[in-house]
């Protein structure tokens, strides 16, 4: 090293001066290429343990959005009690809801069995296994697992056990809304042709105010 550097002459040291920048130049660039490549892989870890953690959430909202109710998964399908004879409506439509519930901790289950760790995943297996069997599927433990991981990862403290935090299981879905317009055919009291009217006006954003207009309207058919 003490051979290389020449302080001789201004040439020598110009050159050598020169010598040392380049040196340095290509040890910061490769300094920043290390960088940029570590950086990188930090910020795709980060973007799938976001994307972990999201899909994780909205699996433990699902499983355990509910205190109160029943609190089981009901594995049976809709076309099961329609193959039964004598079945009411209200018995049909509470099905229905059952069967929304399931598929919605269907599709919970099985991204819990995608990104869950081994113990969620254990969980969520048999969870959907016991489904598959046909037996009532509980949630209540896959949902403490998801708790507990989730608050780990974002670094909160754990919940203290004297809360006594009650059973969780399935949220309840939605009732099946109404058609609109359902209570307009009984109400309109002009038969068919008010029926249509009122249709027509509905659709091209006249609705209610079209068809008053219609009835005080003589010439119209």
């Amino acid at each position: 090293m003490r051979n290389s550097l020449d302080f001789s002459s201004w040439q020598g040291l110009l050159t050598t001066l020169l010598g040392l920048v380049v040196v340095s130049l290509v040890a910061v660039g490769i300094r920043l290429i290390v960088m940029h490549g570590i950086q990188q892989r930090r910020e795709r870890q980060n973007r799938q343990i976001n994307e972990r953690l999201k899909t994780l959430i909205a699996a433990y909202k699902v499983l355990g959005g509910s205190f109160t109710g029943d609190l089981s998964v009901d594995p049976s399908h809709l076309r099961e009690l329609r193959a039964r004879e004598g079945v009411e409506a209200a018995a049909l439509a509470a099905s229905d809801r059952r069967r929304r519930i399931r598929d919605t901790v269907e599709a919970a289950l099985s991204d819990v069995i995608l990104l869950g760790t081994e113990e969620q995943v254990r969980l969520a297996a048999r969870a959907a296994n016991d489904m598959v069997a046909g037996r009532p599927v509980e949630t209540a433990k896959l949902v403490v697992s998801l708790r507990l991981f989730i608050r780990e990862v974002l670094d909160l403290g754990p919940i203290p056990a004297e809360l006594g935090i009650p059973k969780q299981g399935p949220v309840r879905a939605k009732g099946t809304p109404q058609r609109e317009g359902g209570g307009g055919a009984k109400s309109g009291g002009g038969g068919g042709a008010g029926g249509m009217g009122g249709a027509g006006g509905a659709g091209m954003g006249g609705g209610i105010g079209l068809n008053a207009d219609a009835a005080h309207d003589p010439t119209a058919p």
